[in-house]
């Protein structure tokens, strides 16, 4: 689930990436274009209910394409993205959009 919030700093948006408790991992990373698909650039919180969370701040009025790592082998989108585009790998990218 994403979850977007305008921030007071012109040009910039809020983005929490969550997922819920029924993720069974050790860790998980959201990997996108917002960080060049560095797959070590931004692990996500093992929250205390068991769920997963992220927050970044992104640019306003873009588009960004990102996908979750989990264990560092196993790819997934999100299903609840704003949208998803084909990527080379013959899967889908989901889409965080900060209009």
């Amino acid at each position: 689930m994403l979850r977007k919030r305008r921030l007071d700093e012109p040009g910039k948006v809020e983005v929490t990436f969550e997922l819920p408790p029924t993720f069974w991992a050790d860790e998980i990373y959201v990997v996108g274009e917002f960080n060049d698909w560095n797959r070590q650039a931004n692990p996500m919180d093992h929250l205390r209910d068991g769920s997963w969370s992220l927050t970044l701040v992104l640019n306003a009025d873009c588009e960004y394409e990102f996908r979750y790592l989990i264990d560092g082998r196993d790819w997934m989108g999100d299903p609840e993205a704003d949208t998803h585009r084909p990527n080379e790998h013959g899967a889908d990218n989901s889409v965080v959009s900060t209009d």
